[in-house]
């Protein structure tokens, strides 16, 4: 058993207040692959079941009219002109293999599995070289898992929290999404998805008292209660390692949930 990790806590102002032991869910081994089926897992889930009705384009009179006409056998409307029908390979016939809406999109994936990629990006947020690799700036910030007082959950104004980002040293990162901000390419800027943009820090919080609301127009920025944590947001787009500030209070209560994990 690896000995229990001792971290600095910071306040608002970025100085070290007091320290803290991390539970063993920061020791598990990292998983990529885990991570990856867990993400994956999780976004099919939230795609909507899209099919064809079975009986769409064979609700005609067509049928071939046989040889011997000099034209092709295809089904042909009847009492019309000749006009083809039903037949797949046709102009104006149906649609050979439609989507079907039985089809089975969501991905299931063992619980054991599930919360071993969760445990496992959460030991993601903890290694400096995964959070640098996956693109976040982090030259300002003193220390990983970055641990912040409780009294972050409390702010109710967008300015109060950048301040408190600027002083832990988490607002470069947060410059860094505001640059990656462009107009989307293809028709997705007309179906209400006109921007892309960087994922930037996440913010664990154990009781939300205003922030979420507060951190809503930082760009980038999410907020999450500890119940609430999930493997897609501390590893987006099935990459670990995103740059997390976590709350001693958020901190206390992993250990409650995942305290004897390792």
């Amino acid at each position: 058993m690896p000995q229990p990790r001792t971290v600095k806590v910071y306040n608002l102002k970025g100085k070290a207040t007091v320290k803290t032991t991390l539970p063993a869910a920061f020791a598990t081994p990292l998983r990529p692959d885990v991570i990856k089926r867990a993400v994956l897992a999780i976004q099919s889930k939230r795609r909507q079941p899209q099919g064809r009705d079975p009986m769409a384009g064979k609700r005609t009179s067509a049928e071939s009219r046989g040889t011997g006409m000099a034209i092709s056998r295809v089904p042909r409307i009847k009492g019309g002109r000749g006009t083809a029908a039903f037949a797949p390979g046709t102009v104006g016939g149906r649609q050979a293999h439609p989507p079907k809406a039985e089809k089975k999109i969501a991905k299931r994936l063992p619980k054991k599995e599930a919360r071993l990629a969760l445990l496992s990006a959460i030991a993601a947020t903890a290694s400096k070289k995964t959070v640098a690799e996956r693109g976040h700036q982090i030259d300002d910030v003193p220390q990983f898992p970055m641990v912040v007082t409780d009294d972050i959950q409390s702010l109710t104004k967008t300015k109060e929290v950048e301040e408190a980002l600027l002083q832990l040293g988490l607002m470069l990162d947060v410059y860094r999404v505001r640059d990656s901000r462009k107009i989307r390419a293809g028709k997705g800027k007309h179906r209400g998805r006109k921007m892309k943009q960087a994922v930037g820090p996440l913010i664990v919080i154990a009781e939300n008292r205003g922030l979420a609301e507060a951190a809503s127009n930082i760009p980038g920025l999410d907020v999450v209660t500890v119940n609430n944590l999930n493997t897609e947001l501390l590893a987006p787009g099935t990459h670990m390692g995103r740059l997390t500030l976590w709350t001693n209070s958020a901190v206390a209560q992993l250990a409650k949930l995942y305290g004897e994990e390792a």
